[in-house]
């Protein structure tokens, strides 16, 4: 049996043309963790939520996170020890940014600890939210491997993947 999968939107959620909007609707048994506040979000809330989310999975899941949502995983993993399979990063925003939209509450700096789980940090050569190099310093300290997609801007929707095949391909391997 293959590990259930939670997907993670970012800030402002992930509309109809975003690749996890794309991949939810091709597989049904994908579940999105709803947040209570996605324009103004609170760390607490967010990681109060995804802890409830990661419970009721009947195995350890993979988490696949979006932008702000990356920050939440390594929040999540400062405070919990629920076993994750894997974690799909992409397009980790860099909070500590000047570009980083104002708005958001109490996620503090970016997380530094090596997470307890596999995983893959995705990044663009040209997000508005985070350099590649600071996204390769992201993925040194949390102990992921790094796949770099070129230029493909946030890694949203504005990027137009569809259902981003090669995205997936990097989720299937986390899933194993």
């Amino acid at each position: 049996m293959t590990a259930p999968v939670l997907i993670l939107p970012g800030l402002y959620n992930s509309g109809p043309q975003h690749w996890q909007s794309h991949w939810q609707a091709a597989h049904p048994d994908f579940i999105r963790v709803e947040q209570q506040d996605w324009e103004t979000p609170h760390c607490a809330d967010w990681v109060a939520t995804l802890d409830q989310a990661i419970a009721q999975c009947n195995e350890p899941p993979v988490l696949v996170g979006h932008s702000l949502a990356c920050t939440l995983i390594g929040k999540w993993a400062e405070q919990h020890q629920r076993p994750i399979k894997g974690a799909l990063l992409v397009g980790p925003s860099d909070i500590e940014a000047p570009s980083y939209p104002a708005g958001t509450h109490g996620f503090g700096t970016m997380v530094t600890m090596r997470l307890p789980f596999p995983s893959i940090v995705v990044a663009s050569s040209n997000d508005e939210y985070v350099t590649l190099a600071r996204a390769h310093e992201f993925a040194a300290n949390w102990g992921s491997d790094i796949v770099e997609v070129g230029p493909l801007g946030h890694i949203n929707s504005s990027s137009n993947l569809g259902l981003w095949p090669e995205g997936f391909a990097l989720l299937a391997k986390l899933r194993g």
